[in-house]
């Protein structure tokens, strides 16, 4: 095995198995931690509380307490099921009616990896097509 977990989307790959593996620790906390943001609570099968859900703040009204309650509920997940992770920033973007972009939300975050010392930043957006 040349890899650490399967890469997603799914693709096969049999160089190292039956599908593409994540190469380095930094690429699968990033999978992990995508995963967790746009999981929906009750979706993973034997923990109904896993997962932020983050598709079904894309059709709240963007207000000052919808962003509140997405940086909250985002820390919360993090601090349970990725505590080795540190948020070092959250931006939101989109949302802006006067700019036309009022069907489009997105969300940065920028996190460090507190055993590797390394950092990085996800991205996540919302819009007609898929995310």
């Amino acid at each position: 095995m040349n890899g650490y977990s399967p890469e997603f989307p799914l693709k096969l790959d049999y160089s190292g198995g039956a599908y593409r593996l994540t190469k380095s620790y930094t690429a699968m906390i990033r999978q992990n931690l995508k995963n967790l943001l746009l999981t929906a609570p009750g979706e993973r099968v034997m923990d109904t509380s896993f997962g932020v859900g983050l598709r079904s703040y894309f059709f709240e009204p963007m207000t000052p307490m919808t962003y509140n309650n997405i940086t909250e509920n985002i820390t919360k997940q993090i601090e349970k099921y990725m505590p080795f992770v540190e948020i070092t920033n959250l931006n939101f973007h989109g949302g802006d009616s006067l700019n036309g972009t009022d069907h489009v939300l997105g969300v940065t975050l920028s996190y460090r990896v507190i055993p590797l010392q390394t950092a990085d930043a996800l991205t996540i957006e919302s819009s007609a097509g898929p995310l």
